[in-house]
């Protein structure tokens, strides 16, 4: 299933599971996150899904925001949720996926995603597009989810992304599959220090990793060299 279509399906359940799956922890680390960006005047928020980093990034000081995403239905809760608290007018949503933005060269002081990179359908290509659009001296944050590295949280972490979550998408959500990917995706990406050199690799300075809650997400910011 194309990814738009997938998040099409889970899109009215997806900020409900989001909060049950990550024991809501989930907003507090998109407002570490929006705290990272510096309160930039023009944001990119790719693989914007239900607008929740957008929104943060706006009460953390942004300007305005630009929301990508390949979801209508992921986009329109985002806009449903930016009027009721009165930011309608300060974001504007684009339908697309991060490997072919359709914005000229430094477009953006500072680019951002929340939980995306994992579902880019070409990493360094998504990074590279990210890269492109931000202005010199501009910042990237990107949230992902990680594992950690200390036992028992580890062995503890991977049952839960292998069992819980995926019985939780058929229970809850009525979409196992969609939950079961999350998990495997997890399992894949690079993290950590293998994350910051892909940025490095796609052009990006001063990659810094930061783990949160004992490594089940990371904060990473860099930004691209230029802008004085």
């Amino acid at each position: 299933m194309p990814d738009g279509l997938l998040f099409d399906e889970i899109a009215p359940r997806y900020d409900r599971m989001n909060r049950l799956l990550s024991l809501g922890l989930d907003r507090g680390w998109r407002r570490q996150a929006a705290a990272a960006l510096h309160s930039p005047t023009r944001l990119l928020d790719i693989a914007a899904g239900s607008g929740d980093l957008a929104l943060a990034a706006l009460a953390a000081g942004a300007g305005r925001v630009t929301l990508l995403d390949p979801s209508e239905r992921m986009l329109a809760l985002a806009v449903a949720k930016a009027r009721k608290r009165g930011a309608g007018e300060r974001i504007e949503t684009k339908l697309g996926a991060a490997e072919g933005l359709p914005f000229p060269d430094s477009s953006f002081d500072a680019v951002a995603t929340a939980f995306g990179a994992r579902n880019f359908r070409d990493l360094e290509g998504g990074l590279r597009e990210m890269h492109r659009v931000l202005k010199p001296g501009g910042r990237a944050v990107i949230l992902e989810f990680s594992r950690p590295r200390l036992f028992p949280v580890r062995t503890l972490h991977r049952l839960y992304l292998k069992a819980v979550i995926p019985l939780a998408g058929r229970l809850l959500a009525g979409n196992r599959a969609a939950y079961a990917l999350l998990g495997e995706t997890i399992l894949s990406f690079p993290d950590g220090r293998d994350f910051s050199a892909v940025l490095q690799r796609c052009g990006f300075s001063g990659a810094a990793c930061r783990r949160l809650t004992l490594g089940v997400c990371c904060l990473y910011t860099a930004r691209k060299s230029g802008g004085g």
